[in-house]
């Protein structure tokens, strides 16, 4: 299947009996997410990348909002990301990432709500250049709370010396920081101040799955150049 982008007046990719197919964006955040836990558990899958500007008209029978990532398999349908993820993780049940402490649990998703913070002061980096300043100093704060979280938890990651799902719902935005420490070094984590969050980076790079779902720096720099101009160019680096 192609990498490509499929856009308006696409035809529809016919399923395969069986076969798990995750519809994404190469881009996406979100969609990293279930791809990372994907790739984590050695799940057998095929991809469908959209254009998520000029969507085909197919893509909103699969999902009335028209966003990825979306899971199909035969009759059933799954979307968002965290829906998609626990959905993985509860039917492909070898590496497991969900924790079985409820307290740990509850816990893991209220560092997902308090991530909403982090997101918006990373688009808003971005698109605002004149808040950049107050921005920088709410990513501070943001950094200390899950720093002195990891240290509580004695990591190195959040799920100990394996990865779980928060640790996976957490690494796509932090992997398109570098994108904003280019703009603002103050956004490179500071050993001294966030031990424990910079060995949580540190630790997160070298789990295979990262490494098999991850762009360089570069490439997600020239996806967001075009992706501010209005016009994003979801087939950065794939032939013609």
């Amino acid at each position: 299947m192609t990498q490509k982008s499929f856009a308006k007046g696409s035809a529809f990719p016919p399923l395969k009996p069986g076969l798990l197919r995750l519809y994404s964006m190469r881009f996406c955040p979100y969609a990293q997410r279930t791809r990372l836990v994907l790739e984590y558990k050695n799940i057998t899958y095929e991809t469908i990348n959209v254009n998520l500007k000029d969507k085909p008209e197919w893509f909103f029978d699969k999902n009335p909002l028209g966003l990825v990532p979306i899971l199909e398999l035969d009759d059933k349908i799954i979307y968002e990301s965290t829906a998609t993820c626990e959905w993985l993780d509860d039917v492909y049940t070898q590496n497991k990432l969900q924790p079985t402490d409820p307290y740990v649990k509850a816990w893991d998703r209220i560092l997902l709500e308090y991530f909403g913070k982090v997101t918006t002061a990373f688009y808003g980096f971005l698109r605002k250049p004149d808040e950049r300043e107050k921005l920088q100093e709410e990513f501070q704060k943001y950094f200390e709370f899950y720093n002195d979280i990891l240290a509580k938890r004695g990591g190195p990651l959040f799920g100990g010396e394996k990865p779980s799902l928060i640790d996976f719902f957490l690494w796509p935005h932090f992997e398109r920081l570098q994108i904003l420490q280019e703009i603002d070094s103050r956004l490179l984590l500071d050993k001294s101040k966030f031990p424990s969050l910079a060995k949580w980076q540190e630790s997160i790079l070298q789990v295979p799955a990262v490494k098999a779902t991850s762009f360089d720096l570069e490439t997600h720099k020239r996806f967001f150049q075009s992706y501010l101009t209005g016009n994003p160019d979801y087939d950065i680096g794939l032939e013609e």
